[in-house]
């Protein structure tokens, strides 16, 4: 079989398409390339959906955990401190073991019946324990910010007659996340990275549609050298994670095209004397 004739087969295998078993000799460089590329589209679903819904609940717990009200405080707090205050790997296992608890023939809302079944597959119940878990940390590193934003902005925004919302939209929401985004990108990085613990946990991948990892585990386990198939999934995470830091940085070039000098573009100059 040729390199072309895997990649058709195997490229999109890890979201159903294409050949059905997975290769049972060969195993070569071709093979090992497509398929745990192939599976790290379940990383970068998992990465980029636990950061786009962890990212909206993290600015309301962020404002809850800042409000003088202590019925939102309290709930705020207690959710960042349970899930920093616990290993993501045991937060995967409790999370499986509820929603298997959870009744078979479904739960009655209003008269309707709303499955369960599906929380306990990988591609739901692992993404609810990513985002919240992000969601945590993000908070923790918004609410730092929010509390740094500085008083001078805020009486300038009063001087300009800004109340409310239009305060907050305008002024310190925008400065909020200036200072918090590079802490933010650790974040998103390390939950990028968290994703490979979805193969560890006790959510089963359907079908054989496994991560990254899955596929990487699959050929180490059949070839008995595991220095080929996860330095390939480590390349990938490594290419993925530049795409992200570069993500970020314009994001927070933008934030800060205020600033002088911060729309300077980063240029490369090799060293080459000393």
């Amino acid at each position: 079989m040729s390199c072309l004739q895997t990649i058709q087969d195997y490229a999109l295998r890890s979201i159903g398409y294409g050949e059905r078993l997975l290769p049972r000799e060969g195993y070569d460089l071709c093979q090992q390339f497509t398929l745990i590329g192939s599976g790290l589209i379940w990383n970068l679903y998992f990465a980029v959906l636990a950061l786009s819904f962890g990212f909206v609940l993290a600015n309301a717990v962020a404002l809850a955990k800042a409000s003088g009200n202590r019925w939102l405080r309290g709930p705020a707090n207690g959710f960042i401190f349970l899930f920093r205050g616990s290993p993501l790997f045991i937060q995967f296992f409790i999370a499986y073991e509820a929603l298997v608890l959870l009744p078979r023939a479904g739960i009655d809302v209003m008269g309707i019946t709303v499955q369960t079944s599906w929380l306990t597959r990988a591609w739901a119940g692992a993404l609810i324990v990513l985002t919240l878990n992000t969601a945590a940390y993000s908070a923790q590193i918004f609410h730092g910010a929010l509390m740094s934003v500085p008083k001078g902005d805020v009486e300038a925004a009063d001087a300009y007659g800004m109340t409310g919302w239009t305060r907050f939209r305008r002024v310190i929401w925008p400065t909020m996340m200036r200072l918090a985004w590079p802490s933010y990108t650790n974040e998103a990085i390390f939950l990028f990275h968290a994703t490979t613990l979805v193969y560890f946990s006790g959510f089963p991948a359907f079908q054989q549609k496994g991560d990254a990892l899955y596929y990487a585990s699959y050929f180490a386990d059949r070839t008995f050298n595991p220095f080929v198939a996860y330095p390939i999934a480590a390349g990938y995470f490594i290419l993925a994670t530049l795409a992200l830091i570069w993500a970020f940085g314009r994001v927070n070039r933008r934030l800060n095209r205020h600033l002088p000098g911060a729309a300077t573009r980063i240029r490369y100059r090799p060293l080459m004397t000393r």
